[in-house]
């Protein structure tokens, strides 16, 4: 069996890494930048810190700040015509994974044009250039938009999310500076570091795991457990390793693919808008469950990653409890909501969910064999 490794070019990582983006942008001989982030990372200065680099040196760049959350297939469309007008070279993408995966889309049409529908780019899309150059600058620890080959669009008029999936996308250059994700509020730290967590979970059980990315989740599920809880509660540390955590989950998931948690909570962001890493935590423990019996001994290493003592003397039906008790607290520790219905869901909707979950691209990685009506169990499981 071949298995196959795409990381960035380059990655820089560590408070003030962001300093480093002068120097690849002259490396590479670049002339204009095309920034895409959201308003709120404007108006709160945390755009400045990068926009000030660049005036120092004299840099041009023009600043599209038209993402939003769950980025629709209309906000790729307007940043794509407004990255054709500025006449830009090379993208900076600063933000969460919603702001990244726009500037994914933007890179890959406009390199890709016959791609402009967006739609077509579902799935494993066959383009045949790589994306404008993106330099991404991550202002959240959990989605590792900056170093995987994925992106999710929302497709508001089918009200759907589609994950697209092409190793084109993947971004030149990551700059990994937990400055930059000092002004993340509580409740979006606990969020998307639990989506991280998700990562890597789901990462080390998914059907295409190998001992490489084995190797990276074990890894990412060890830092995110000791950090996590710090990293809420606004302490620099606990940020910088988190920071490091979700890239090492980024690295392996985006080799390998994901699970049943993924592609439930898809349908959740398209439907209710629910925070992508919000709806993984609700879910996870729940799936954790579902699968155990399909993943031989490895709840017993996600439990020692965890830090849970005693493991080597368990029996695996404890190992595996004791994992899921393991991500259980840790969730409720950093203020996750515990049920679906608590971030709107409702009970009417739920067939239709179940019906997205299953076809969405991420399900197809699930240990465990699955249908919509066991997704549709699961679901009314996890509402109340």
């Amino acid at each position: 069996m071949v298995n196959r490794m795409i990381l960035n070019q380059t990655s820089y990582f560590g408070a003030g890494a962001i300093g480093k983006i002068t120097d690849e942008v002259r490396k590479s001989a670049f002339q204009k930048a095309f920034i895409v982030t959201d308003k709120a990372l404007v108006e709160h200065g945390i755009v400045q810190k990068v926009t000030a680099l660049l005036d120092v040196e004299q840099l041009p760049y023009a600043v599209f700040d038209g993402s939003i959350p769950n980025p629709t297939i209309a906000v790729v469309k307007a940043g794509l015509g407004a990255f054709q007008q500025s006449g830009a070279d090379y993208i900076i993408a600063i933000g969460g994974g919603s702001p990244i995966d726009t500037a994914k889309a933007i890179g890959i049409i406009a390199t890709n044009p016959t791609f402009s529908d967006v739609r077509s780019l579902e799935g494993e899309a066959n383009t045949t250039q790589p994306s404008v150059p993106i330099f991404a600058v991550p202002t959240t620890s959990g989605t590792a938009a900056e170093v995987t080959i994925n992106y999710v669009i929302t497709d508001e008029e089918q009200q759907r999310k589609f994950v697209c999936v092409d190793p084109h996308d993947i971004p030149l250059v990551a700059f990994v500076d937990s400055d930059m994700m000092m002004s993340m509020p509580k409740s979006l730290c606990a969020a998307t570091g639990m989506d991280a967590l998700t990562h890597a979970i789901e990462g080390y059980i998914t059907n295409a795991a190998w001992e490489l990315t084995d190797m990276l989740h074990l890894k990412a599920i060890k830092i995110i457990a000791g950090s996590l809880r710090s990293s809420v509660k606004g302490d620099a540390v606990g940020r910088e390793k988190m920071a490091l955590g979700q890239y090492i989950a980024g690295m392996g998931f985006s080799n390998v693919g994901l699970g049943l948690v993924h592609g439930m909570a898809h349908p959740l962001g398209a439907w209710y808008d629910t925070p992508h890493g919000v709806a993984n935590a609700i879910i996870l423990p729940t799936i954790m469950e579902y699968n155990a019996a399909h993943t031989g001994e490895k709840y017993r290493d996600i439990a020692q990653a965890m830090g849970v003592v005693g493991t080597e003397s368990m029996s695996l039906d404890e190992a595996r409890k004791a994992a899921v008790r393991a991500v259980s607290e840790l969730s409720k520790d950093v203020g996750i909501p515990s049920s679906l219905s608590e971030v709107g869901v409702k009970e009417q909707d739920l067939e239709a969910l179940a019906k997205d979950a299953l076809a969405d691209v991420c399900t197809g990685g699930n240990p465990r064999p699955t249908n919509a009506e066991e997704i549709l169990a699961l679901y009314k499981k996890l509402l109340y």
